[in-house]
């Protein structure tokens, strides 16, 4: 059993945002329309084998017709903000010069209709789709695109600054990193393993380059950053498996992490020789390590790590699920690797349903890093095999996703729970959490067949048909709405009763009123 939505609301301390979240190039489709670009991602995705079965992402989940769709149902759903992705090609065709003024007119018109909707806009600036032709420049390994970040945060800063509530540069380096550049699992499809460090660096550049372009705009919206956390844990009590979970969580975790919250690589990475091989000016970290208004956490699950050779950083079952088969890089690749757990119910990809770690990732980032700003939880989701079930007496279709009603209550709990007075990870002020994701979606080299939506999608007709999990989220928002009134109530019938103080009609001036 988990806690009730009333309980779990009881949690939610004022101020907290509840929201959905998504990404340009997962939902929207619409791929060559309205002088839209390619991506790196739209060529990768059509090698054969790239993607499971073969998907395509040219329709997704026709976000670009549909949109104001979406928002009705997020407005049905009663979010507080909708965290939603820029895609980059779409304004910048080419990942540099001027704007396309199709692309900006379709992003004017989605925070209309959020603001319209009494929806707070949450924007990423880049999530993964980056331009061709930056692509084939170098991708990430190439300074330049870095600066081509700032320009283009520059552009949607001056166009969109006026409405936009907070601002995320960019989604999960790490991934984008690891998975992108060193695996070659998603796109650009290198596998350059610890020749990809520069792809780091240049991201985190690209963030601090970013957040100049925004701070000189004078945009009023928070600016923060996100980068995805997973607590590393030993498969056992033998001292390799706990110095190859050490060095898993630099490799993941702190080398993201710490240039931006303390200015600095961690000593151990710096020492390395691939890192040493590779220069950057002393003034990048300055720009890498801004003040940020937030920093964003996006938490799934822990990784148990074991020394010896393996597929390194990603799970076999993960790897199925992406359709990739890691097997020859068991023998050569890491000296430690993913190790499963056994005990633990795992999702559709692969991962552990371990929500206890969530209090220990937000433990661990409040003892790495004592002056970290306030934290959002800008992911957390899980993709599970949906059954839809036909009522014929109504012609209504309704799906039961109990495992994932329960992932998001009781991930919820543990973070709430643990930044909450007493709790492990107390001091950390904790701001908000955001369902991945609103919509089931091309879930990049999985295609269509890890499902996190709260709304499933079909894909041949593009019906949306709300989840359990949609009307759970919608409950505990109402629940929390009513948690808040009354306590404002309370307030209200508490404060001491204000005084007449209008001066008396008898001719004398109140103190300290001059005659």
């Amino acid at each position: 059993m988990h806690i009730t939505a009333r309980d779990l609301a009881a949690l939610i301390p004022p101020g907290f945002t509840l929201g959905v979240a998504t990404a340009a190039f997962q939902i929207e489709g619409a791929l060559d329309e309205d002088g839209r670009g390619p991506a790196g991602w739209d060529v990768f995705s059509r090698k054969p084998g790239a993607i499971v079965e073969d998907h395509s992402p040219a329709v997704a989940c026709d976000h670009y017709h549909r949109m104001p769709q979406d928002v009705a149902l997020m407005k049905q759903l009663g979010v507080d903000s909708y965290r939603f992705s820029f895609a980059w090609p779409r304004i910048q065709p080419t990942g540099s010069g001027p704007a396309n003024r199709a692309g900006l007119a379709f992003y004017d018109r989605l925070l209309d209709e959020l603001l319209a909707n009494g929806i707070s806009p949450m924007a990423t600036i880049y999530h993964w789709d980056t331009p061709l032709a930056l692509d084939e420049a170098g991708g990430w390994m190439n300074r330049d695109t870095a600066y081509r970040l700032g320009e283009y945060a520059g552009i949607l800063a001056e166009k969109f600054g006026d409405r936009v509530a907070r601002w995320v540069t960019i989604n999960e380096p790490a991934t984008v990193s690891t998975n992108g550049y060193s695996l070659g699992l998603h796109s650009p499809g290198k596998e350059l393993v610890l020749n990809a460090f520069p792809t780091v660096h240049h991201q985190l550049l690209g963030h601090g380059l970013a957040v100049q372009a925004l701070r000189a705009a004078n945009v009023p919206g928070e600016i923060g950053m996100t980068n995805v956390y997973s607590p590393m844990v030993p498969n056992s009590i033998n001292p390799l498996d706990y110095i190859s979970a050490g060095l898993m969580d630099l490799a993941q975790n702190r080398l993201y992490a710490d240039p931006v919250l303390t200015g600095k690589y961690p000593d151990l990475i710096r020492a390395a020789k691939f890192f040493s091989a590779f220069d950057h000016p002393a003034e990048d970290m300055e720009l890498i390590s801004q003040p940020l208004d937030f920093y964003g956490l996006n938490y799934y699950m822990p990784t148990k790590v074991a020394v010896g050779p393996g597929a390194g950083a990603v799970p076999a079952s993960m790897a199925e699920a992406m359709g990739s088969d890691l097997s020859a890089a068991g023998s050569g690749g890491t000296p430690f690797h993913v190790e499963t757990w056994p005990e633990a119910d795992i999702t559709s990809y692969g991962w552990p349903v371990k929500p206890e770690y969530m209090g220990v990732a937000l433990k661990e980032m409040a003892e790495r890093y004592p002056n970290l700003p306030p934290v959002i939880l800008t992911e957390g989701g899980a993709s599970f095999e949906d059954i839809i079930v036909r009522d014929k007496s109504t012609n209504t279709r309704f799906i039961p996703d109990e495992r994932r009603l329960k992932y998001l209550s009781d991930h919820l709990e543990a973070a709430l729970r643990a930044t909450a007075p007493g709790g492990d990870a107390e001091s950390i002020d904790l701001r908000g959490y955001y369902v991945w994701s609103l919509l089931d979606n091309f879930e990049w080299s999985a295609g269509y067949n890890q499902p996190f939506g709260l709304l499933h999608v079909d894909f041949e007709t593009q019906e949306r048909t709300p989840k359990a999990s949609y009307f759970w989220y919608q409950e505990l928002i109402e629940e929390r709405d009513l948690v808040n009134a009354a306590g404002a109530a309370i307030a209200q019938a508490a404060a001491p009763e204000v005084l007449d103080t209008e001066a008396p009609d008898d001719g004398v001036a109140p103190l300290g009123a001059s005659a």
